[in-house]
């Protein structure tokens, strides 16, 4: 069997600008499909470039860890069992679990209704130097609460600001929000992992087939499911207010959940990369305790 070659910088740069919304004016969900494998020849190939990916991460999450400049933030948003807890975790999987952390954001408690939409997320932002990785997020609010009405009832706010330009005024606050975090030197990546309805059906019944699996299941994802238009052109709608160059989206197809991994990976790869991370430099007072330490040690008697 032929060794198994290792990706391309140009190549995976190549795939990943085939997902990335960065300007969504004229984006369309429709031009992205499902099912898509960006052209890889194989699954074992695409195996083969996600621990490549996962080894580069490592190594340039070391990186960012010691210089404590920059830091990253992660959003995962999709349609249920479109694969975000798994695409994480094995993304993921070779970081310092010191300099990540993951948040999932369920339904909001009374404590976070009384604040702005923003508060419980803002709450959660990494410090510098770390990667955070919000499993759903603020983009809740123009999603789920979108298409429940009575949910955004339940949010006590004024009459005056419920007006029918409520959700380009949330698209707005979060462009603002996330132009502030990346002018504070928090990188923004956004990934909305793209599950097809075929797909989903098919994860569903696994879920329901197999033991190990049945806590994942809930009636509630089938009365999800029956607003699978409704939840569609809420994302579109998203997606084309919310993707800016500073903060861009990717639109990951998520019908192969290997697929899905090496281009999250390589995304993530992409922008840390791009950072030009060093580890801090050494200044001489520094330098020369290091030599007096290595001194130390190395005399026969120590």
């Amino acid at each position: 069997m032929a060794k198994l070659k290792d990706p391309k910088p140009k190549t995976v740069r190549k795939l990943i600008r085939r997902y990335e919304v960065s300007d969504g004016r004229h984006f369309k969900l429709k031009d992205i499909d499902p099912d898509d494998d960006g052209g890889i020849d194989s699954r074992a190939l695409a195996e083969h470039w996600l621990t490549f990916g996962i080894e580069r991460l490592a190594e340039l999450q070391d990186k960012l860890y010691a210089r404590s400049t920059w830091s990253l933030l992660l959003i995962f948003q999709a349609m249920d069992a479109a694969g975000k807890d798994s695409t994480i975790k094995h993304v993921m999987s070779g970081v310092n679990p010191q300099g990540c952390q993951v948040y999932s954001f369920k339904a909001p408690s009374e404590e976070d209704l009384r604040h702005d939409f923003l508060w419980r997320c803002g709450k959660r932002l990494p410090e510098r130097g770390r990667i955070g990785i919000f499993n759903r997020s603020y983009y809740e609010e123009v999603l789920v609460v979108r298409v429940h009405d009575d949910l955004l009832q339940r949010q006590g706010l004024p009459s005056e600001v419920v007006s029918d330009d409520i959700w380009k005024e949330r698209f707005e606050d979060i462009r603002c929000f996330e132009r502030h975090l990346h002018r504070s030197g928090t990188r923004v990546l956004k990934f909305f992992l793209h599950v097809s309805k075929k797909e989903q059906r098919k994860r569903f019944l696994e879920r329901l087939d197999k033991p190990e699996k049945n806590w994942k299941f809930s009636s509630r994802d089938l009365a999800e499911r029956k607003l699978w238009k409704d939840y569609h052109a809420a994302y579109e709608d998203m997606i084309q207010h919310t993707a800016t160059k500073d903060a861009p989206w990717y639109v990951v197809p998520a019908d192969h959940k290997w697929f899905t991994r090496v281009v999250v990976a390589a995304a993530i790869v992409d922008v840390l990369v791009d950072l030009d991370l060093k580890r801090p430099p050494l200044d001489p007072a520094e330098r020369r305790a290091l030599d007096a330490g290595r001194a130390e040690l190395v005399r026969k008697d120590a």
